[in-house]
């Protein structure tokens, strides 16, 4: 009885001491996590001249707690580090690579490509690979050498998702890629492009495609809450798709496959992305390595889905390769109605179309959004344009381009907002318009010259930029409108109101929902009568 007795105690002391052990590893977790934070936020000149040596001087037991050194001393070189000293961190992290402690080892491996590696890093991580402890930090080597190696690595013979990060990387050194985007594209009516962008201005898109001369050159498929298709009726180029402004971006249709079993997915994905019509467009419209991204559009980030993707894609077709940096192309992958439909993205960053904004002011227009209030807007001979909040100058730039201008007004609170706009609309090449920006309050500045034939504007709406009274400023636009117009002359705006004040010179002509970003306003048109 005795000893059964002791047998019993044995048995129900385990679980406790199971559950003490995982708290104790949850604790160390946490312990690690506070001691990076803290790291995180110490000058360089601190962590390399004081916690460096106390991590070096600790003994093997106590260096594996302060491992999170290591990492932030990585993090923080990056971001402010000086270049004379990259090579010393270099070797330090190099010697913990001989360190007893597995923890300590994997640690530097994973701070190595922030601090910068080439070809003696890269043998030293290979030689580490050969004499690694475990699974766990092979897999850290390898990872590491898929962000830092070169043909080295690949002569080392590491397959799959490695193999293809590495020749990624040279061909992103070697070989940089860029869009072709005056190359033209055979006549191909059985594509179809999508022109997506802000709910509420398909009209804007499909309009400025039936009257424009692209119009020659595609037809319009249909439209739909934030997209508008369209298919090529003749030879074109993306330069010729991108002549458009009222989109945000444009993609072409590869597919759809059944929503499936995980496997099934990832086999029927990988199909549509190196179908003949894929690898055709890849081909003619990219310069130099084809190196893609893949967006789970609906999902957020599926880094696990992703990579088993990606690594499918590399085994059909090693000639596209999968990067996270700098790629030339998106497969953008969406989900409805039990479909997972295919779309490859040119990466037009920054956008040809309005290369003019080369700077921005909080709450600034989209450039869609004023392109589109531009064409709303119409064009009259020897028009005089007045922005009263021109922010940035966007709605500005964009009526200055459809042409037949007289002169140009912006007017804005911010001194800040002024000199952006002034610089914006020098970038945009419009010297023969004569502009003047102004800073003040717009119910208290008197234009010279003729009066205004358009107001054009994005209010502020009071979220990024406060403002005291939002109804009182709307009802103040209308007011100054109302006055300032040219009889025939009209007001075009974001009205954040459903219900702005009436104006009996005023008489609305247009008005459209749109979507700002997660809430609705309205684009209003007004005639002064």
């Amino acid at each position: 009885m005795f000893g059964e007795k002791n047998r019993f105690i044995i048995v129900v002391s385990r679980r406790p001491l199971c559950y003490n052990t995982r708290a104790m590893k949850a604790e160390d977790r946490n312990t690690a996590k506070e001691l990076y934070k803290d790291l995180r936020r110490r000058p360089w000149q601190q962590l390399w001249t004081q916690e460096v040596p106390r991590f070096n001087a600790a003994p093997a037991a106590e260096r594996a707690k302060l491992a999170p050194v290591i990492r932030a001393v990585a993090v923080v070189f990056a971001e402010s580090g000086p270049a004379a000293e990259a090579q010393n961190v270099r070797q330090w992290l190099l010697g913990l690579l001989q360190d007893p402690s597995e923890k300590v080892r994997r640690y530097a491996v994973a701070a190595m490509p922030k601090i910068g590696a080439g070809a003696a890093e890269e043998q030293k991580l290979l030689s580490a690979l050969q004499t690694a402890a475990g699974e766990r930090e092979k897999k850290f080597l390898s990872r590491t050498l898929g962000r830092i190696g070169g043909p080295a690595t690949l002569e080392h013979g590491l397959a799959g998702e490695v193999e293809q990060k590495v020749k990624a990387g040279i061909a992103r050194r070697q070989s940089p890629s860029a869009i072709r985007i005056d190359a033209v594209f055979p006549n191909s009516p059985q594509l179809l492009i999508h022109l997506r962008g802000r709910n509420g201005l398909e009209q804007f898109v499909a309009d400025e495609l039936k009257q424009s001369k692209q119009n020659a050159k595609f037809d319009l498929a249909g439209t739909q809450p934030g997209k508008v298709a369209i298919v090529p009726k003749a030879p074109f180029s993306i330069a010729d798709i991108y002549a458009m402004r009222c989109f945000g971006a444009a993609a072409f249709v590869l597919g759809s496959v059944e929503t499936a079993g995980e496997s099934d997915s990832v086999e029927s994905l990988a199909a549509v992305i190196t179908s003949d019509l894929s690898l055709k467009l890849l081909r003619a419209l990219t310069a130099g390595a084809i190196r893609y991204r893949i967006n789970f559009v609906d999902r957020g980030h599926q880094r696990a889905a992703v990579a088993r993707l990606a690594n499918r894609i590399y085994a059909k077709c090693p000639e596209i390769l999968n990067d996270a940096r700098d790629v030339t192309w998106t497969f953008d992958i969406y989900t409805h109605a039990r479909r997972q439909w295919v779309e490859l993205r040119p990466n037009m960053t920054p956008d040809p179309r309005f290369s003019y904004r080369k700077r921005d002011v909080p709450a600034a227009s989209h450039p869609p959004l004023a392109a589109s209030l531009a064409r709303l807007a119409g064009r009259f001979e020897n028009e005089v344009i007045w922005d009263p909040f021109c922010g940035s100058g966007l709605e500005l730039i964009e009526s200055a381009l459809l042409g037949r201008v007289r002169s140009i007004y912006g007017t804005d609170l911010s001194a800040a907002a002024i000199e952006i706009a002034q610089s914006n609309f020098a970038a945009a090449k419009l010297e023969s318009v004569p502009a003047k920006f102004i800073c003040g309050d717009f119910r208290k500045i008197a234009l010279a010259g003729p009066q205004p034939t358009l107001i054009i504007t994005n209010p502020p709406m009071g979220m990024r930029v406060q403002i005291a009274s939002l109804r009182q400023l709307i009802a103040d636009l209308f007011t100054v409108a109302a006055k300032i117009l040219k009889p025939g002359g009209r007001l075009v705006f974001v009205n954040p109101l459903s219900n702005p004040p009436p104006h009996p010179q005023l008489k609305l002509q247009f008005q459209h929902k749109v979507d700002m970003g997660g809430f609705e306003c309205r684009m209003e048109k007004y005639l002064r009568v």
